[in-house]
């Protein structure tokens, strides 16, 4: 029995020390950026592992994100360089490095970028891709909003008051739900349609741009509810939603993300028709699947005014067809493609994936990302980025991945207030 138990402190004392390991990888060139053909070199530095009293086994690969590793190896000392060799074609190169110990990992990365404005989609754009979009939104507004708001007394304040709204989308009885900020006060004002990251989940009111006396629309994709108890949504994504991106695919006309699109576009639709809603200065805002969301929003609506978007998903998804990565959800990766590469799949995917809204864009945009994306790769969202013609604000902070620094989250509220409250 003491032996048991002196086995189980000592294993979670390791466990404890190995939480407070940290691997931290760097590229020899401060901002990761490199020409073709020239050599990077990654650096790494693990801190914390030298108390440890167990075994730490630490490895690395190197290669193209989400493609084989072209470089693997041992790791023994806790600071060192590693020669990660160079690419001849646009893309991104990275180092991870892995910790093993007391069957748990940590990881530490770099991701080098090689002429990253030079890279150019794989997919292909529809010749019907405007018409199949234009009757799309037609075809549902021939379906009337019949908007509902109710008031959330406990979400507003003195500055804002709150409301829980829903709305019909492209089919009768078939309505998408948000909650809607308001200024509370007299006059009209500009307005933000927020537009969500993947996932199910309920919704609060948006507080961003209380300050602001600008109007926030925070909307949901999946026709449910945005107050619901949360096991509900637990239930949804492992029951009815489970792997939605994928939800009937084998038609243009039927796939999932097709009432989302123009759901969107009714959510203009809605802010158009709100009293306090200046009737002009709108913009649409979102990271990761709202990253993609509000470049399509941009592309097809042309009352939007600005764009901001985080990090895209569901860019390029034909990448990997191509020997490259391509965007969430990764339909055509290595796992999933034997599913889903039969010629009928790739040409409907070409009428949602990102890119090819993006050629469409023709308003101002804020943009930022870092290059450790593990879940939207850099490579598929700058695929749809290089196509945009329209002015564009680009914020890196390459270290970062899925995910956003306070300073880029405060950078784009800023730009986004800044331009809808300018003077006429």
């Amino acid at each position: 029995m003491k032996t048991t138990l002196l086995t189980t402190v000592l294993l979670f004392l390791y466990v404890l020390c190995f939480a407070q390991v940290k691997i931290e990888v760097t590229c020899n060139h401060p901002d990761w950026n490199y020409l073709l053909n020239e050599e990077v070199t990654f650096s790494y530095k693990i801190t914390g592992a030298e108390d440890l009293k167990g075994p730490l086994e630490i490895n690395y690969q190197i290669g193209e994100e989400k493609m084989p590793p072209l470089k693997i190896g041992k790791i023994k000392d806790f600071e060192g360089t590693i020669k990660g060799g160079t690419m001849t074609k646009p893309g991104f190169l990275r180092c991870t490095i892995l910790g093993t110990g007391a069957g748990k990992t940590i990881k530490g990365m770099a991701t080098a970028a090689f002429e990253a404005q030079k890279i150019q989609p794989t997919v292909k754009l529809p010749a019907d891709f405007e018409s199949f979009w234009s009757n799309a939104i037609a075809d549902a507004r021939k379906i009337p909003l019949d908007p509902i708001m109710t008031e959330i007394p406990e979400q507003s304040n003195e500055k804002v008051k709150v409301y829980a709204i829903n709305f019909q989308n492209n089919m009768k009885d078939g309505r998408l739900y948000g909650v809607l900020t308001v200024p509370n006060k007299e006059g009209k004002f500009p307005a933000v349609l927020l537009v969500p990251g993947a996932g199910i989940r309920p919704y609060n009111a948006n507080k961003d741009f209380e300050n602001e006396d600008i109007i926030t629309l925070n909307m949901g994709i999946h026709g449910i509810p945005v107050d619901l108890p949360k096991e509900l949504y637990s239930s949804l994504v492992k029951a009815s939603l489970f792997e939605y991106p994928f939800m009937n695919l084998n038609s243009k006309d039927h796939y999932y993300y097709k009432r989302v699109y123009v759901g969107c576009v009714k959510a203009v639709d809605f802010i158009f028709g709100l009293d306090k809603f200046n009737g002009q200065d709108v913009a649409v805002s979102g990271g990761s699947q709202g990253g993609a969301l509000a470049i399509v929003t941009a592309a097809l609506d042309p009352r939007i005014k600005y764009l901001r978007s985080n990090y895209p998903a569901l860019c390029d998804l034909t990448g990997y067809l191509n020997q490259r990565a391509g965007g969430w959800p990764h339909i055509l990766n290595q796992q999933n493609a034997p599913r889903y590469q039969a010629e009928k799949y790739i040409d409907n995917l070409a009428y949602y994936d990102v890119v090819n809204f993006a050629r469409f864009v023709k308003v101002p945009g804020f943009y930022t990302w870092g290059y450790n994306d593990e879940t939207c790769p850099p490579t598929s969202y700058y695929s749809a980025f290089n196509m945009i013609t329209a002015p564009k604000e680009l914020l890196v902070k390459k270290e970062t991945g899925h995910n956003t620094l306070p300073e880029q989250h405060q950078a784009q509220v800023k730009w986004l207030a800044e331009r809808l409250n300018k003077k006429n």
